[in-house]
């Protein structure tokens, strides 16, 4: 319910989502898996509202009919003496018939309904938090997505810098030729280069047009800009871990606990009541039906005590297979801490990294622009050729470009941490 009324807070949203928060929210609720909630939910109920009717009374029809190769007679002697006094005592006949009801009523389980429900409502917590953690995927796959949306952006941007540097340079060796300074290549070198450029920002563009599409199918929302997201590089020490996957480890032991509860419910007695009705023939009277073969209404009530020992043979091997379904959980969840420490270390020593790359990133782009516009210079002197201003070009460029990837990577190792911690 909760995600659903999210989903309904974003519809005004749907059209300027952009940033990544709200990309991931959209994606969530996109994501055919999210109606998986509410199956797993309506089943859970249907199958505790049946175990419920454990406390109904049982009824059971039937109706039989037989043929015995022996009835219940009268003794010889008897049959004798009582043919002296005119009475024929024919017996029971061997074909018999009955159609009747049976009603239970349990009184005391000792407790197995109540462990069955809370078995099944665990179970139902079970398969929640599982796909819960398959919801939590989604975030990632979105960050990957949108990061990379992120990095095409810029290196368009850049793309657009240096068209820009090249044709402000390729505009002066065309001056500089129609004055006789410069030579027919050197111009034609630079105009290619742009051109070369210019074909690069081509296959970004169908780069990014690709990606946009991509993630706005699987956010179910368009996605034209994104927004650069802020990141701290200190905010990532020592967080806890509130990843979904403990909450599926610790749904399997609190299943594991209602289940060793139902084995102890399993082993005390049950008492009901109940009873019994039958049109038939013979009826509990057999001696009348000795002696008239007529079809009568029977009845029976009564309570019964039962005791099933023979939960007793299992219940230590079925205690142990308990214990081992709890040790396997914990120890998958020691397994997924022990990787997701691994992951949190390279995370934080990958945003270490690109944080000291930055640091140097600003004063190598400024050396490499200083020494461009000295090539651009000495071009127009006639000291260097054109290779040699292209190669700068390039270099500075490439300067930029590291830049702005040493960012974007950053920020993406800091929300790589956030989803591996989720925070």
């Amino acid at each position: 319910m909760r995600r659903i009324i999210l989903g309904l807070m974003l519809l005004p949203l749907m059209a300027q989502a952009q940033t990544l928060e709200e990309c991931q929210q959209a994606a969530e609720q996109n994501y055919p898996l999210i109606r998986q909630y509410g199956l797993i939910e309506k089943t859970t109920d249907l199958t505790v509202a049946n175990i419920q009717k454990g406390w109904l009374p049982q009824v059971t029809a039937s109706a039989q009919a037989t043929y015995q190769s022996d009835v219940m007679s009268w003794p010889d002697q008897m049959q004798t003496m009582m043919k002296g006094m005119g009475i024929d005592l024919v017996g029971l006949k061997k074909d018999q018939y009955r159609v009747g009801i049976d009603v239970q009523q349990t009184v005391l389980d000792g407790g197995v309904i109540k462990s069955q429900k809370e078995i099944a409502r665990q179970q139902g917590e079970v398969q929640n938090a599982q796909n819960e953690v398959n919801m939590y995927q989604v975030r990632k796959r979105v960050n990957e997505m949108y990061f990379g949306l992120l990095m095409i952006d810029e290196q368009l941007r850049l793309n657009q810098d240096l068209q820009q540097l090249l044709s402000a340079n390729e505009q002066k060796l065309a001056s500089m030729l129609k004055h006789g300074t410069a030579a027919t290549s050197d111009y034609q070198n630079v105009k290619a280069e742009r051109l070369n450029v210019l074909q690069q920002m081509t296959s970004l563009q169908a780069q990014r047009s690709a990606l946009v599409r991509m993630l706005s199918s699987f956010c179910g929302i368009e996605v034209s800009t994104p927004v650069k997201p802020h990141g701290d590089p200190s905010a990532v020490n020592g967080q806890s871990i509130l990843c979904p996957e403990l909450k599926a480890f610790d749904a399997q032991l609190r299943l594991a606990d209602a289940q060793q509860k139902a084995l102890g419910a399993a082993l005390r007695p049950k008492l009901s009541v109940f009873a019994q009705g039958y049109y038939g023939y013979p009826g509990y009277n057999m001696f009348e039906d000795m002696m008239n073969h007529k079809w009568s209404l029977n009845g029976m009530v009564g309570a019964r005590l039962s005791w099933n020992i023979g939960a007793l043979y299992t219940h230590k091997n079925d205690k142990a297979k308990i214990q081992l379904q709890r040790e396997s959980a914990e120890t998958n969840r020691e397994v997924f801490l022990f990787n997701n420490n691994l992951e949190v270390i390279q995370q934080n020593e990958n945003i270490e990294r690109f944080r000291k790359l930055m640091a140097d990133d600003e004063e190598i782009i400024s050396l490499r622009s200083s020494i461009r516009k000295a090539a651009e210079s000495k071009l127009s002197h006639g000291i260097i050729d054109v290779n040699d201003l292209v190669r700068e070009i390039n270099q500075e460029n490439v300067a930029k470009v590291q830049r702005s990837m040493h960012e974007i990577e950053m920020l993406k190792q800091i929300y790589d941490y956030k989803f591996t911690t989720n925070h």
